[in-house]
């Protein structure tokens, strides 16, 4: 089996399943990281599958350490750092810091926020391929070659209980954790197949519109810039919302049309360009990190609109994914959009998922 393979995938879904024939895991917030060994060399896969193995030099002896000769692994890479008490807790800008073009910045970062590696499916062992195999079989065999696994390595913990799932699902979204991942015991691996399910976090929260993006084909709004009000009653950038028809899309720029006008004149992102509020990630026009050329210039709108929006949970003060909009809120006032709001999930140490019990039984 010779790279890349494409991962196989998951749909989401509302709650937790009640059927008898799958696998619970923790849904991992990193980079789907497939391992292909083969001796001395290893390569890292991405799900875009662009090779990660230059950004992650600090694995490969590990990787070498403690796996087979000859095999191929599917699983996360994350990074992990600290929450304001200190405990440890998945960082994944600290991750997507990583991907870098400067060799010298690369090996700063291996040694600054090191990688760990989740393991959680087994696709090929010495000369067998094994995604025809059914997944139940395939974890036992990727619990016998991981036994003695120690980090950076880590063997994802499942579960069949779905008590115990039911408290993953609440307890680790406190160490940055994104949900379930329900796998059918007798699935074959399919690539790029969505077979498997996650059950994810989902909340609602009211946020200014103070500004949006064209779409991709120049045509219509691509995403809504949204800000909530900080203690110092500052406007914080914390997400977007997108994923409209391109028929909405079209509507969005005459209904936001009239707030455009003199919206730069008090806007509070008004200095988004400057090189510090890209550090900070708390305004918008940052270069993308996986590509520089994509265009994040941005409209600004009077801060008069209030959107109510889904979301799933929030990392360092931001959604941490693209919301949905569900309606507009011509009822409340833009300066009551703020953090309290927000329901945040109870920090717990990113140790207290590593540690819990792998085995599927």
């Amino acid at each position: 089996m010779n790279p890349p393979v494409k991962p196989m995938l998951a749909k989401a879904i509302a709650g937790i399943p009640d059927r008898t024939d799958l696998l619970f895991e923790p849904k991992w917030d990193g980079f789907r990281c497939i391992v292909f060994r083969d001796g001395d060399e290893v390569e890292l896969g991405s799900r875009n599958e662009r090779p990660l193995t230059r950004y992650f030099p600090e694995m490969l002896e590990p990787i070498k350490e403690m796996t087979p000769d000859r095999c191929v692994i599917d699983g996360e890479l994350i990074v992990a750092g600290v929450d304001d008490d200190g405990r440890p807790h998945l960082a994944f800008e600290s991750l997507q810091q990583r991907i870098h073009p400067a060799e010298s910045r690369i090996n700063m970062l291996a040694e600054k926020t090191p990688a760990s590696f989740i393991a959680f499916d087994l696709l090929a062992v010495d000369d067998v391929d094994l995604r025809s195999e059914p997944f139940g079989e395939r974890r036992r065999r990727l619990e016998e070659m991981l036994a003695g696994v120690r980090p950076p390595l880590h063997l994802t913990a499942a579960t069949t209980d779905h008590d115990l799932a039911g408290e993953w699902f609440r307890e680790f979204e406190g160490a940055g954790l994104d949900g379930l991942i329900a796998k059918p015991v007798d699935d074959p691996y399919v690539e790029n197949k969505r077979t498997q399910f996650k059950v994810k976090h989902v909340r609602t929260a009211d946020a200014v519109v103070a500004g949006y993006r064209w779409h991709k084909d120049g045509e219509g709004v691509g995403s809504l810039l949204l800000g909530l009000h900080n203690d110092d009653g500052g406007l914080q950038h914390v997400g977007v919302a997108a994923s409209f028809t391109k028929k909405r899309r079209a509507e969005l720029v005459e209904e936001l049309a009239p707030l455009t006008e003199g919206a730069l004149e008090a806007h509070p992102w008004r200095a988004w360009a400057e090189a510090d509020a890209h550090r900070e990630g708390r305004m918008p026009g940052a270069p993308h990190r996986w590509n520089a050329q994509k265009d994040h210039s941005w409209v600004p709108l009077r801060i008069e609109l209030v959107v109510e929006v889904k979301y799933g949970s929030t990392l360092n003060g931001r959604f941490r994914e693209v919301t949905k909009v569900l309606r507009w809120r011509d009822d409340k006032l833009p300066q009551d959009c703020d953090f309290e709001q927000l329901d945040e999930p109870v920090p717990v140490g990113l140790n207290v998922v590593l540690d819990a019990q792998p085995p599927s039984s």
